[in-house]
């Protein structure tokens, strides 16, 4: 479904970023992953033994020079980028009066300041092949505010607008852009572990990278603008 295709996936160390460039290799695509960490060479080192074509790329999304070079080493080797996946994002949760400025500027660093970075650098090459879909995992909260949870709250509809804005400026040269907004998952965001009992019931990091799959393999005819998931088992107000 995604044979021979090329995708730069964000955030991939661990959790759903993992489970989203493991379901891009069995669909057959050829891999860059980026993380932030040293980590990231040991999960490309497990997918290229099972079977995955991988560039793992050790880098900073809030970082221009560093985003920028990840995506001239992924064109080097691949001569394409077809698809982008951002997914890098970090969280806290804490009353407002509690949120130290430092805090505030590290989750708008990454979380949005690294969606607009990623994006950018893939553009230019994007239009030159008229084709390409980018993928950015946002949250429900997106879409819908709690308590307790304003700065992460705040970068998610702030990755809603963007997405948006972009996705009309880009339509006409083929490049389609979306946003999974999932509700809570089994992984390790926040600080948490993955497995933890209590979220037995939440969404896992494959639903995850089904959705995420689905958004990219869509034909070429047609853009899939959103995806929200959550679990049943999680309040959520409909409209």
């Amino acid at each position: 479904m995604l044979n021979e295709k090329v995708a730069v996936v964000t955030g991939a160390s661990r959790g759903a970023g993992k489970a989203i460039a493991t379901r891009f290799m069995s669909e057959g695509a050829k891999l860059a992953i980026i993380g932030s960490s040293e980590q990231i060479h040991e999960t490309g080192k497990e997918l290229e033994e099972n079977g995955a074509e991988v560039l793992s790329l050790q880098a900073d999304v809030s970082d221009e020079q560093q985003v920028e070079q990840a995506m001239k080493q992924t064109i080097e080797k691949y001569g394409k980028i077809d698809i982008l996946v951002n997914n890098a994002g970090i969280g806290f949760f804490k009353t407002v009066e509690e949120t130290t400025v430092e805090e505030w500027d590290k989750v708008f660093a990454v979380n949005t300041k690294g969606v607009f970075l990623t994006t950018r650098a893939v553009l230019p090459y994007m239009k030159k092949e008229k084709a390409g879909t980018i993928v950015t995992i946002s949250s429900d909260v997106g879409r819908r505010a709690i308590a307790n949870g304003s700065a992460y709250t705040a970068t998610k509809y702030a990755v809603q607008g963007f997405i948006g804005s972009v996705a009309q400026e880009v339509k006409e040269y083929g490049i389609r852009m979306g946003t999974v907004n999932p509700g809570a998952i089994d992984t390790y965001f926040g600080g948490s572990k993955q497995g933890e009992t209590h979220k037995e019931d939440w969404l896992k990091v494959d639903d995850i990278a089904e959705a995420v799959c689905y958004m990219a393999s869509a034909g070429k005819h047609m853009v899939v603008d959103e995806i929200m998931l959550h679990p049943l088992s999680q309040e959520y107000p409909r409209a």
